[in-house]
């Protein structure tokens, strides 16, 4: 990567997000970069583009993986819940145990892809506990706090709210509001989840409304960012749209597209 900004040079930021395993498209995904920024979701617990792939299907196989896709692009939930159960209660081990190995085989893999210097905050599929065992030297983790690059503020804001998938990080309303409110006004508002707006929440593949955060929105509409960057949306139904001064960005799914968007000023 190149080095800080110097003088009057242009600095130039990658950012990525929903990296899910994709590890050989993370290494490279800072080439040309000051920076790397990554918005989290780095575990691939299930690919459901290709059920193969993941936790799920490494320890129950692709056809328990394909019922419960099936179940949960349903909605079906509870189901989907029961399914899972019966599952883990076959293979008679702890569940906690079994994710955790898997888990710290990826972080493992993939913290050692970040480039220097990388600015990571967590996904609601993370485990946020793992991270500082695996960040190296280079790779600054933030979550409700600020950090300056190129001359800009860039605000952090990591997991996501309450859903009925119940993925690892997961916080109330108001703890991710408090975290909002201590990052303040920035030039650069990134987070995991997009601001609770019709338009970025749904999945047009999944045919799902995703959580997004209304206090986000209210921060966007009320401290004016010049940009607010965001992934969790794989295939939203809009991938940008500007609120008031604010430019709404979903970065995109990094798993499926491995190129980064790029930020330069």
């Amino acid at each position: 990567m190149a080095s800080t900004r110097t003088g009057n040079r242009r600095t130039r930021v990658h950012v990525v997000s929903d990296v899910h395993g994709n590890a050989r498209d993370l290494a490279r995904a800072g080439d040309g970069a000051d920076a790397l920024i990554c918005l989290g979701d780095l575990v691939l617990f299930l690919d459901y583009a290709d059920h193969s792939r993941g936790i799920f299907p490494d320890l129950f196989g692709k056809e328990n993986a394909d019922r419960i896709v099936e179940l949960r692009t349903a909605r079906r939930f509870a189901e989907a819940r029961e399914f899972g159960a019966r599952l883990w209660g076959g293979i008679g081990t702890d569940r906690a145990a079994a994710i955790e190995k898997a888990v710290r085989r990826q972080y493992e893999e993939l913290f050692a892809a970040f480039p220097t210097p990388t600015y990571a905050t967590y996904g609601n599929v993370d485990m946020p506990q793992l991270w500082a065992e695996y960040a190296r030297p280079g790779t600054t983790v933030l979550d409700g706090q600020r950090a300056e690059i190129g001359g800009w503020t860039f605000g952090f804001v990591g997991g996501g709210l309450r859903t009925p998938m119940r993925t690892p990080y997961e916080i109330d309303d108001e703890e991710y509001a408090a975290k909002i409110e201590a990052v303040g006004e920035v030039d650069v508002l990134c987070t995991h989840i997009p601001p609770e707006v019709p338009e970025l929440v749904y999945d047009t593949v999944a045919r799902r409304f995703e959580r997004g955060s209304r206090a986000l929105l209210d921060a966007i509409r009320r401290t004016r960012p010049r940009y607010a960057l965001f992934g969790h949306v794989h295939q939203p139904l809009a991938r940008r749209m500007r609120i008031g001064a604010t430019e709404c960005v979903n970065v995109g799914h990094f798993a499926g597209t491995g190129t980064p968007w790029a930020l330069e000023w």
